[in-house]
């Protein structure tokens, strides 16, 4: 027999369904995993085996984060790194991530995804490129059904040194050969298809500027051949375009669709210098793109022209970054700043509060190629968090508490449920104990940049 749960009394629910609904005294079924119903209190059973009455509160989709590098939270506002653009701070970092260990990539990716959890985000990617020490996905995997987090797991890959041109040191890439045969071992391990699947894998090699066309196009082989998604860094900033003009002759846009990278199964990280035939072809080929604008403030990338795309029909979704590029990963204030930024870019009206939520719900359930999270509907996946409205930083702003939630200082949730299981409660995580957790992240943190055994 199916477990049932009953949400009811939120002052709002924020459906983020075709109509958009917004409703009063809103109210969720769920049975087991999947939403069965949605309205007014009124209008839904009143008793389940769990009830959790949500008086007091708004409801929302679960968030979704199209890009992260969860090991990065081990490095965060590192003095060598605080001042530099993307290839200077990339210099200053490669040599301390060579010393990362497996238990370093657990911890961090533990200590990245609590943090996400407690932002409002119920499904992240991860997109893990170096694998020193013996690393491997498989680190980020376990920790991530520990913490019961939807994972979207990026196999990434850097396999150009300086040597032949590329930006990483050579101590720091891989044989091609190897990438590939690891990462099909990883899709044929792990990788579910299957719909409210909680884990997927992506075929990821890092950036134009460490990885060759080769790889390029063999990832994109072999992801065509199992199905799964593929992600990249592209257009960052003004050096990696003049990186791909200079080695390959094209903008970076050129560049990904002359190696078939373009899609619905393909999205890129940033974006920020994607030029207007870039932006069409996305459009046309329904190429995805994960904003994170809070680390393209920090390394001064710039504003990406996310109102344009948007507008060509381009899947825009949020992504907080690496945790030594933002400093941070809470997904409700990158939501926050994407509405601030586009407005500081193209005037007052260039994103709404709501157009931002649309971005860390909606839209990235589309890049990340998913049909069955992001809107609070019949059949979707039973992921949702909700907020409470009675915080300092909601005082005076329950006019509108949608907007309030976008345009006020950004907040912790008190509920988050993935897959119908609590994994914050009263605002705090049901699956690790946080404490001891930051206690090990921060020891560790200390023996990577100071080089201690």
């Amino acid at each position: 027999m199916a477990k049932t749960m009953l949400v009811k009394n939120a002052d709002v629910l924020v459906t983020m369904d075709a109509e958009r609904r917004e409703i009063a005294r809103g109210s969720l079924y769920i049975e087991d995993n999947r939403i069965v119903a949605v309205g007014s209190t009124e209008a839904l059973p009143s008793t389940a085996d769990e009830v959790l009455d949500l008086t007091g509160h708004i409801v929302l989709p679960g968030l979704i984060n199209t890009h992260h590098h969860m090991y990065q939270t081990l490095t965060r506002a590192l003095p060598a790194a605080q001042d530099a653009e993307l290839f200077g701070w990339l210099r200053a970092l490669y040599p301390i991530w060579a010393r990362l260990t497996p238990e370093m990539i657990a911890v961090s990716t533990k200590t990245a995804m609590a943090e996400l959890l407690l932002s409002g985000c119920t499904t992240t990617s991860d997109h893990l490129y170096i694998f020193p020490n013996g690393c491997r996905l498989d680190h980020s995997i376990e920790a991530a059904l520990e913490m019961g987090m939807r994972f979207h797991a990026s196999r990434g890959a850097m396999s150009v040194g300086e040597s032949q041109g590329g930006l990483p040191p050579d101590s720091v890439v891989e044989a091609e050969d190897a990438i590939l045969k690891d990462t099909q071992r990883l899709i044929e391990t792990y990788h579910d298809p299957s719909r409210y699947a909680m884990l997927r894998i992506a075929v990821a090699p890092c950036s134009p500027f460490s990885v060759s066309r080769d790889l390029m196009r063999e990832s994109a082989r072999l992801a065509r051949a199992y199905g799964v998604s593929l992600h990249t860094h592209l257009a960052e900033n003004d050096n990696d375009v003049a990186y791909s003009r200079a080695q390959f002759g094209m903008t970076p846009a050129e560049y990904a669709e002359d190696l078939s990278w373009v899609g619905a199964d393909v999205w890129h990280a940033h974006c920020v210098k994607l030029d207007d035939a870039g932006i069409a072809l996305f459009g046309r080929t329904g190429t995805g793109v994960a904003h994170c604008p809070c680390s393209n403030m920090r390394l001064a990338s710039g504003i990406a022209p996310v109102r344009k795309m948007r507008a060509h029909g381009v899947p825009v979704g949020l992504g907080v970054d690496g945790s030594a590029s933002n400093d941070a990963g809470h997904l409700l204030n990158e939501a926050r700043t994407a509405m601030l930024l586009q407005r500081v870019g193209y005037g007052p009206d260039a994103m709404t509060a709501r157009q931002a939520l649309e971005l860390a719900t909606i839209g990235g359930a589309r890049v990340l190629g998913r049909d069955d999270i992001g809107a609070l509907a019949p059949g979707m996946a039973a992921d949702f968090v909700a907020f409470r409205l009675d915080q300092l930083a909601f005082a005076g702003g329950l006019h509108d508490p949608v907007a309030a939630l976008v345009f006020c200082a950004p907040v912790n949730v008190a509920y988050s449920v993935i897959n119908g299981r609590v994994v914050v409660r009263e605002g705090q995580l049901t699956t690790v104990d946080l404490g001891p957790l930051l206690e090990q992240h921060n020891r560790l943190a200390r023996a990577l940049v100071n080089g201690e055994p």
